[in-house]
């Protein structure tokens, strides 16, 4: 039996939760240093996963695959498997973990101040509750057995609740009181995310119950195995009904459209990210939410292809109403956090615009969106988080003039916020110009209406960085601000320095994700749109340098 690579991966944050939530309470420095070397040795792993992943090969599109019985009687399987699209979204997981414990070093420290109690362990708490998420995101992107995925797609709730509400950000926009309004708020905002998630969560449950039934009629034995019900369908031994293949995708993508989020259903999101503590909110945004647009791509396009093409026009018209509505409310924002949490759902639009165009172009860019969405955003993030924990307040008017007293600070979030607006160069650049090809090449309307996205993305990330950073010092509070430090340095400048280079050389991803691009494609029956005209490059040369053949005359006529 080889070595179950995929579910070590996995298991090891799992176990790291459970040691580090062990550690004694006066052991603080002691859990955290725990967390961070369980974060790293997960990323050893998904790099593992990264270098013996071999795009393209024969023999199906999932690697590393390992398959064992669960509950029998139900058809359930535990099933892994990985494509290339899974490899870098298992590797966006594991590189920012790390990140987000080093940024959230002293983010339980207030709750130790006020809660002395032995029994109860906040920092071990914490860190716990992190890694306890990143095992089930990782398993979520391993999962080909559907019920598997929705396991873990829902149990990722639990930890993501308490972290929202117990650990929430406690500089709040009263100047650093931390109140009843702003606890209120906390409470509020994660129970909102809760609610939200599990009504999505129980639809889908509802679709899953329902495939399992369409399988167990015609196949006559129930089945969960993604693979087994795209080969069934492939060889005609599976045949949805119309009519239930496009309610059982609906249950699906409503869960997906959530979890994204996509408008109308992206309200839990501000109050989440606005509430919790900087790490916290690049784990929910870049990490978990990722989850929900990778189940689009190997959920929904691959089980039910006639209804994701059915859903296709009113997909786009909700994808690019996020992108638009979005970036409108990121520019009336007063609040940092807020501004940045919409500024994700005009993103996110974005990478549903780009699975949904179904061309290769759109859905290579949607997948190379979501992991530099995910650096991008964990970098404006942790540097925003950083700033406001030296003001102690949110609110944009509270500040002015930082360039001045913390230029590297300065400088940090204005790469961030270029990022954010996908300034060329810089990784996001290459992912929303794919997105945008591959839109406009099937739906060019909707890809025009969508570069308006691009138009205001500028303006509110400047006019945030010219408010913030430029002008005079504002307060005696920016005034006395420090630097970045040492630790704080050491989260942002990898992150920076990956903006840079998957700007500059995009390959590695792009070779990794393309061919699972294809697959999905040729599931979904679609190929790429011919171009109305093909003219030779050079006057009676054919394509590639030969003659010109008959063919290619007429194609160019």
């Amino acid at each position: 039996m080889s070595f179950p690579l995929l579910t070590v991966t996995a298991a090891v944050p799992a176990i790291g939760a459970i040691a580090t939530a062990a550690v004694p309470a006066a052991k603080r420095t002691a859990a955290k240093w725990l967390a961070l070397v369980f974060s790293l040795a997960t990323f050893a792993l998904a790099v593992t996963i990264a270098v013996r992943f071999t795009p393209g090969a024969k023999g199906g599109p999932y690697q590393l695959t390992e398959s064992h019985s669960w509950i029998r009687d139900f058809g359930v399987r535990y099933e892994l498997g990985v494509d290339g699209i899974a490899v870098a979204m298992i590797a966006l997981t594991a590189l920012l973990i790390p990140f987000v414990i080093l940024a959230g070093w002293h983010d339980a420290d207030p709750l130790e101040e006020v809660r002395p109690n032995r029994r109860w362990r906040p920092t071990q708490g914490f860190f716990a509750l992190i890694l306890a998420v990143e095992a089930m995101v990782v398993l979520s992107f391993e999962a080909t057995d559907v019920f598997l995925f929705y396991v873990f797609f829902e149990a990722m709730l639990i930890p993501l609740y308490f972290l929202i509400g117990g650990f929430g950000d406690r500089a709040g926009t009263s100047g650093g009181k931390d109140g009843d309004e702003d606890a209120g708020r906390r409470s509020s905002a994660a129970v909102k995310f809760l609610l939200y998630n599990l009504v999505g969560g129980l639809i889908m449950l509802a679709a899953v119950i329902g495939l399992y039934a369409v399988t167990a009629d015609q196949l006559g034995t129930g089945t969960f195995s993604l693979q087994q019900i795209v080969e069934a369908r492939a060889a005609g031994k599976l045949d949805i009904g119309t009519g239930t293949e496009r309610l059982l995708f609906l249950g699906f993508f409503f869960a997906f459209a959530v979890k994204a989020p996509l408008w109308p259903l992206h309200t839990w999101l501000p109050g989440a990210m606005g509430e919790s503590t900087a790490p916290v909110a690049v784990l929910i945004t870049a990490v978990v939410d990722k989850v929900g647009t990778f189940a689009m791509l190997r959920f929904c396009l691959q089980l039910f292809p006639e209804a994701s093409s059915w859903a296709t026009p009113v997909i786009l018209v909700l994808a690019v109403i996020s992108v638009i509505y979005g970036a409108l409310v990121a520019v009336a924002q007063r609040d940092i956090k807020r501004l940045i949490a919409y500024a994700s759902i005009s993103h996110f639009g974005f990478i549903v615009l780009g699975i949904f165009a179904m061309t290769s172009q759109g859905q290579s860019g949607a997948t190379l969106y979501m992991v530099n969405h995910g650096i991008s955003t964990a970098a404006l993030m942790l540097v925003a988080g950083f700033l406001i924990s030296r003001r102690g307040s949110r609110l944009i008017a509270d500040y002015g003039g930082v360039q001045k007293v913390a230029p590297i600070l300065a400088g940090t979030f204005l790469i961030g916020g270029l990022a954010t607006l996908s300034l060329p160069g810089l990784a996001p650049f290459v992912s929303e110009f794919l997105v945008l090809v591959g839109t406009f090449s099937r739906y060019p309307v909707i890809g025009i209406i969508a570069t308006v996205g691009i138009v205001l993305a500028a303006l509110y990330v400047l006019v945030l960085y010219q408010r913030t950073m430029t002008g005079p010092v504002k307060t005696e509070e920016v005034r006395a601000m420090p630097d970045l430090r040492v630790r704080e340095l050491v989260v942002v400048a990898p992150l920076i320095a990956l903006l840079i280079f998957l700007g500059v050389y995009p390959k590695p991803l792009t070779d990794i994700v393309n061919p699972a691009v294809d697959h999905t494609l040729s599931v979904v029956d679609k190929k790429d749109p011919k171009p109305p005209v093909q003219v030779d490059a050079v006057p009676g040369e054919g394509r590639h340098g030969h003659p010109a053949r008959n063919n290619d005359v007429e194609a160019a006529k």
